[in-house]
């Protein structure tokens, strides 16, 4: 008589309440590891974001000694199915806390005849549990962070006692990624190219997670504050598919960042900062919770709807800008080294994101959209409200007469143009100043590279002209 143990966003078996409790429900320690490869998320994820599930399954599936079960079907049909062919007297589940999830726990809840058993949240702070002092949810990240902060969050979870994997038939991998005979190799290092398939850059599952941590921790931990906004440099932790699919838990990283500052206290600034990027990502699960149509609706109207462009000339605008041939060297870098690896650096989203709403007066769900069919750690609960802060229709997001300009902020975040001479070949013998403005080299302009398809003067204008106009 054992239990299940679901998987979905929690693709580990280091810090995991869940497990815990499934363990201690079971008979003899037995437990089944379940995931099920519902069609409807395997239609709803793009192709990068399939194939960083499926590396990231692959890894479990060797933790596991090739005892993860896959399962093709609907999680309502599957779930019980699965149960009831092996007699398991509960189902545990890490709780789903985005609109989509918490429907399909629900449906599945409704078909089960056995207890659904919720433990722990994929976040430090379980969304919807903190209130403002009039009982309100939070709609501003300051005092969101500074609730967050005084509610602290548990240690990570004990080592689970020994557990006994039932060995059960699965049939889902092929749904996922085809067949792969290499899948269960003991003997790949961290990060070995290709191992996992995917991007060969792109670590995946528990153990390569932690050790990305690692290595950001004991070094570009030490300059986050500064190189977190620079694309030119590795200074960013590189974690967001791993805290999306829950390779690592946010606990495990707050609870490293403590003992590092207890040891180094001169990381306490740089630790500082990490910390309030973990608070966004709750911030943002948060107001998911409390307003889940923020997944498909501005919050809030900041000009009017004909301020929004449409049309054929739209259309090709946003074909440019998808394609990286927008002539603005940074927006392309950014476009195409999300095409490229389904990855890019924070920075340049903001910069590709205000330069799509505000420069070329496209819907930011357009946008948001194209972010979530390429990127591996496309979250809608992360995606949906960064979009909405960026074209200023979130909570506490940034004005809507905020415009970036996207000369400046290479300027100003790559310099020397390294960003850009990697992801745009065209310009790699353009060298800095002149890579930022390629257009101002008149005839010396390289072959092959567009001008800019709007002028930015021009646009930010026409911005504030529409701000000027809502309501």
């Amino acid at each position: 008589m054992p239990t299940v143990l679901w998987f979905r966003r929690d693709l580990r078996l280091t810090d995991h309440p869940a497990l815990l409790a499934a363990v201690r429900d079971a008979a003899d320690g037995e437990v089944v590891a379940l995931f099920v490869a519902d069609p409807r998320l395997i239609v709803a994820a793009g192709a990068p974001r399939l194939r960083r599930l499926t590396a990231s399954l692959r890894a479990l599936d060797r933790a596991l000694d090739g005892r993860l079960v896959i399962r093709l079907g609907a999680t309502d049909a599957v779930v019980p199915a699965v149960v009831h062919e092996v007699g398991a007297t509960a189902v545990h589940v890490t709780a789903s806390t985005e609109p989509y999830g918490r429907r399909r726990d629900a449906a599945v809840e409704h078909a089960l005849d056995v207890p659904l058993v919720r433990t722990g949240s994929p976040y430090a702070v379980a969304p919807g549990r903190l209130r403002t002092r009039q009982g309100t949810p939070y709609t501003v990240f300051t005092p969101f962070r500074r609730a967050w902060l005084e509610h602290g969050w548990s240690a990570p979870a004990a080592p689970a006692p020994t557990v006994r994997w039932v060995q059960v038939r699965g049939d889902g991998w092929a749904s996922l990624a085809g067949p792969d005979h290499d899948h269960r190799r003991a003997d790949r290092q961290p990060s070995e190219p290709g191992a996992d398939g995917g991007d060969p850059t792109e670590p995946a599952g528990e153990r390569d997670a932690l050790a990305s941590w690692r290595r950001f921790a004991g070094g570009p931990l030490a300059e986050y504050a500064v190189d977190r906004d620079r694309p030119d440099r590795e200074g960013t932790s590189r974690l967001s598919a791993a805290l999306k699919l829950g390779e690592v838990h946010p606990r495990t990283l707050l609870a490293d960042l403590a003992q590092a500052v207890a040891a180094v206290p001169e990381l306490a600034p740089d630790a500082e900062v990490f910390t309030s990027q973990l608070a966004w990502r709750e911030f943002h699960a948060d107001v998911l919770w409390h307003r889940p149509e923020a997944a498909h609706s501005s919050l809030r109207a900041v000009v009017p709807d004909d301020a929004w462009a449409s049309g054929p000339h739209a259309d090709a605008a946003f074909t440019a800008w998808s394609e990286g041939r927008t002539g603005y060297p940074l927006v392309d870098a950014g476009m195409r080294q999300l095409a490229t690896t389904g990855w890019m650096h924070n920075r340049v989203r903001m910069v590709t994101a205000s330069f799509l709403v505000k420069d070329l007066h496209l819907d930011w769900r357009r946008g948001a959209a194209h972010f979530m069919a390429h990127l591996v750690d496309g979250d809608v609960a992360q995606n949906q409200l960064n979009w909405q802060w960026v074209a200023g229709t979130g909570f506490d997001a940034a004005p809507y007469f905020r415009v970036l300009n996207p000369v400046t902020q290479s300027q100003r975040f790559d310099p020397d143009g390294r960003y850009m001479h990697r992801w745009v070949p065209e310009l790699r013998d353009v060298p800095a100043p002149a890579v930022h403005q390629p257009w101002t080299l008149g005839e010396r302009a390289p072959a092959g590279y567009p001008a800019p398809i709007v002028d930015h003067a021009t646009e930010r204008r026409a911005t504030l002209e529409a701000y000027g106009r809502r309501g």
